[in-house]
């Protein structure tokens, strides 16, 4: 019977023997076939070549004096060589390549290299010695390219033959040795990858079960599996079932539990992945001596039941099935799709060097996540992995309850604690849907219960002296944003002194950048022109623009009723209106009333949407219910005092060429100025008005950022103003925007004429920004999520009565909006973030990372006019 030869799927395969035995010859047979890729294979005569253009060097028939150079220059490329060899070879590994060593490896030094490299990359190392006579290997010599020579071929076999007997104690994962002359009939094939699962129908991963049975059928009918006749649950749409293991253990039906998974895994239905309890239970299913404790003495008296009900025999049948099921189990799975490996499903953590790879301290990891030791309990004390996962591979993973699922930084914890009485989730995959059954009670019953401490522990002050001289906040849209010391000092007594209480304010809104560049127009310093232009640079393809409504910047957030409030912030209320600044927006009777209306107006949009709360960004009318201290003492006064000032210098000059003086020119002048002085005072005058009580508010919502367990930031703005319209439908203190969509040159221009018109009749202008909410040029950077641009008249406001003067003007098209641009990318991740940490109920000092970093970064001067 031809014998199979089963190379590994990724690691190190060393080929060993005396030179002339057929191992070059063998492994370009292979590259033919197939079975391995030209790009496996490396030599030390490959390295030598590429190093030194010479990949054999002879200095046989030279005098005494030559060969001795030529013996040298040879050894000295040759371990040159071999450290470039190395190096590649190291590399593929932290890759997870397959590479095959071309050389003898007649020396033990030469193979334990090797084997050290590939214990520290996780690895496999298999070796494949070929065998032949001393004869066989003279003949093959003679008619070889380059012969080696007697000498060299009979030193290197006698070494062979010492060598060879070791290899066993060498710590292979596998090792070969073959025949030279039966090397045509030997068959090599290459592993399948046990850790790549593919997506196909798709896949639901199912969090800690830990033998709540009951409610894991009742999760799987809720995803839609049937029931076959052999009792087998089967997706219509041939989705698949993944666990991140712990079925077992704690809750009341762990055999149950098991039986399923081996049923399932038998049938191709499902897959498990090795867990701590899984490891745990493994062994002591195999008879070894495990403290059965945190749950697990459930499991035995569950056995004992068992057997006395069914015996011995059966008892033990299922003991061994349910032993190797365990064992086999991988630490991880790889998600592919399309051939890309786009996510990872793993019990308790994994490093990112660590994905695809299998060994025992990566096991182990995979099953307990990242401890730095015992607390006086006994339980394992946890460090946050996930901080230092960097790829763009999700990982899902569960073993540390949370009551919601909790996205941080590119991972998801899918494990609920329904075995605490929370819920057991599945994570459908690829479309990241969560799913969701509530425990039907708690059957842990352990004093420290693990969500109840969650939630205690929540909303507990942040420590701020841990911040105070300057953090890093690891954002998923950006990366780290570093908050130096000394904005930190500044934003710490506002929020100490004026902010609304931590636990309310959840989100802070971005700065937002004018154009990039000024106008080329003559009279304008801002157009629309060069936003739309700055958006085509950045590849951006399709736009949209948003009416300015010329009000003050508003966060809402408004609670369905006082049970949700109390549930997110620790306390009952209706909700919190605030500024981007934290402070509280209105005074306290005229707030309380506003938010009362809200949340009368909103129930059936509270019901159709299934959600606790919403979390508005919006603009709040008019103007002077936030300004109007600065509006009279600013604006009002200046212009007043502007236009007494120059109507008696107009009188005076008339006067002046009255009696024959030549002051033409400052008259026209004066005349402009006061044209200049006009348009100031209609310029803010129409954004106030008088409210009274309810009447006369306007809430312009712009983004709907987030619902229950919910982000928006996946939909397009155009979804966003159509929600802003459903909302305006059911409260009068809600306003819709207008807003244009730019597709092509035609709608571009149709905004211009648009721009132009609004801002002729005193409007402040529009917002431009990407139709997605989340956009990034073709190198992968986020660009600037909006851009304002304001017209000609509301400009006044902003650089003065006389900006528009030549001179003024050429002035301010100096201006440098950098260091603004910078400041809105990273605000706007941290504002992501933190809404997202707030959504999945993290704690208030995670939130508050996010927050104080936004305060922190608006301390930082940047010219407030831009």
């Amino acid at each position: 019977m031809p014998k199979k030869i089963l190379l590994p799927h990724a690691g190190i395969v060393l080929m060993m023997g005396p030179s002339s035995s057929g191992k070059t010859t063998l492994l370009k047979r292979l590259v033919e076939e197939g079975v391995l890729l030209a790009s496996e294979v490396v030599s030390s005569d490959q390295f030598r070549l590429m190093l030194s253009d010479k990949a054999f060097m002879d200095w046989k028939d030279h005098p005494r004096e030559e060969a001795d150079v030529l013996y040298d220059e040879y050894q000295r490329i040759s371990k040159l060589a071999f450290e470039a060899l190395d190096y590649m070879v190291a590399r593929r590994c932290e890759l997870n390549k397959l590479t095959i060593i071309d050389a003898t490896h007649l020396q033990s030094d030469d193979r334990l290299r090797f084997v050290q490299l590939a214990r520290k990359q996780h690895v496999p190392i298999s070796v494949i010695a070929i065998e032949a006579t001393e004869s066989e290997l003279l003949m093959w010599d003679e008619v070889r390219e380059h012969p080696r020579g007697k000498k060299r071929i009979r030193q290197q076999q006698q070494v062979f033959k010492r060598q060879v007997k070791y290899l066993k104690k060498e710590g292979y994962s596998a090792q070969y040795i073959l025949q030279a002359e039966e090397l045509g009939n030997i068959t090599f094939e290459r592993k399948s990858d046990r850790f790549i699962l593919d997506v196909a129908n798709g896949l639901d991963v199912i969090g800690d079960i830990h033998g709540c049975f009951d409610e894991f059928l009742e999760l799987l009918t809720k995803l839609g599996y049937e029931q076959s006749d052999e009792g087998l649950y089967i997706h219509p749409e041939g989705r698949k079932i993944v666990s991140v293991g712990d079925i077992m253990s704690r809750g009341p039906k762990s055999i149950a539990s098991m039986e399923f998974f081996y049923q399932h895994i038998q049938a191709g239905l499902a897959y498990m992945i090795d867990s701590n309890h899984g490891w745990k239970i493994a062994r002591w299913l195999d008879g070894r001596k495990v403290k059965m404790q945190h749950g697990d003495e459930e499991l035995v008296a569950e056995f004992d039941r068992f057997e006395a009900e069914n015996g011995a025999e059966q008892t033990n049948e299922r003991k061994d099935a349910y032993r190797q099921m365990l064992l086999q189990a991988p630490s991880h799975y790889v998600i592919r799709n399309n051939g890309i490996d786009i996510a990872v499903v793993v019990h308790a953590g994994i490093k990112d060097k660590f994905i695809g790879k299998h060994s025992k301290s990566i096991s182990d990891f995979c099953r307990y996540g990242d401890v730095q030791g015992i607390d006086a309990s006994g339980k394992p004390i946890r460090k946050d992995w996930f901080h230092q996962h960097h790829s763009k591979q999700l990982i899902i993973w569960g073993h540390d309850p949370k009551p919601q699922p909790i996205f941080v930084q590119n991972t998801v914890n899918i494990d609920q604690g329904v075995v605490f009485g929370g819920n057991l989730t599945a994570f459908r995959f690829p479309e990241r849907d969560f799913v969701m059954v509530p425990a039907k009670q708690d059957y842990a019953k352990v004093a420290d219960n693990p969500l109840q401490k969650w939630e205690e522990m929540r909303l507990a002050p942040p420590n701020l002296g841990a911040l105070i001289d300057g953090y890093s906040v690891l954002t998923e849209v950006f990366g780290e944003v570093k908050i130096p010391g000394k904005m930190v000092k500044t934003a710490l007594d506002d929020l100490s002194h004026f902010t609304v209480s931590l636990e309310e304010l959840v989100y802070i809104p971005p700065t937002m950048s004018p154009t990039p560049q000024v106008s080329s127009l003559q009279t304008y310093l801002e157009h629309p022109s060069e936003a739309f232009s700055y958006y085509r640079s950045q590849d951006v393809s399709e736009m949209i623009v948003e009416k300015k409504h010329m009000g003050s910047r508003g966060v809402l957030l408004i609670f369905q009723n006082d049970k949700a409030a109390k549930k997110y912030i620790g306390r009952e209320t209706k909700g919190v209106i605030y500024t981007r600044t934290g402070r509280a927006f209105f005074q306290k009777p005229l707030g309380h009333k506003v938010l009362q209306q809200l949340q009368e107006d909103l129930q059936p949009y509270f019901t159709k949407h299934q959600t606790e709360f919403v979390l508005l960004d919006a603009e709040i009318l008019p103007w002077n219910l936030k300004a109007k201290e600065l509006i009279q003492k600013q604006y009002a006064h200046v212009g007043e005092m502007a236009l007494l000032d120059r109507t008696k210098r107009m009188e005076y000059l008339q006067a002046a060429r009255d009696n024959g003086a030549a002051v033409d020119t400052w008259i026209e002048e004066t005349k402009e100025q006061l044209q200049h002085t006009d348009t100031f005072r209609e310029s803010f005058q129409q954004y106030i008005w008088e409210t009274e009580g309810l009447e006369g508010i306007e809430i312009a919502p712009f983004h709907i950022l987030a619902h229950s367990g919910k982000t928006f930031f996946d939909q397009t703005h155009l979804w966003h103003m159509d929600r802003s319209k459903e909302l305006s439908e059911h409260s009068s203190l809600i306003v819709e925007t207008a807003y244009r969509v730019i597709k092509d040159e035609q709608s571009e221009q149709e905004a211009i004429a648009w721009w132009e018109e609004i801002t002729r009749d005193g409007h402040e202008g529009f917002v431009v920004k990407p139709l997605q909410f989340l956009e990034r040029n073709q190198k992968g950077n986020l660009v600037q999520p909006a851009i304002k641009v304001r017209g000609a008249s509301y400009l006044h406001i902003i650089y003065g009565m006389d900006y528009l003067d030549q001179a003024n003007l050429v002035r301010l098209k100096q201006r440098n909006t950098s260091k603004k641009q910078k400041k809105a990318i990273r605000e706007f991740a941290l504002g992501i973030e933190g809404i997202k940490r707030f959504v999945n109920r993290q704690s208030l000092g995670r939130i508050h990372e996010c927050v104080l970093g936004t305060l922190a970064m608006e301390a930082d001067a940047v010219d407030p006019r831009l």
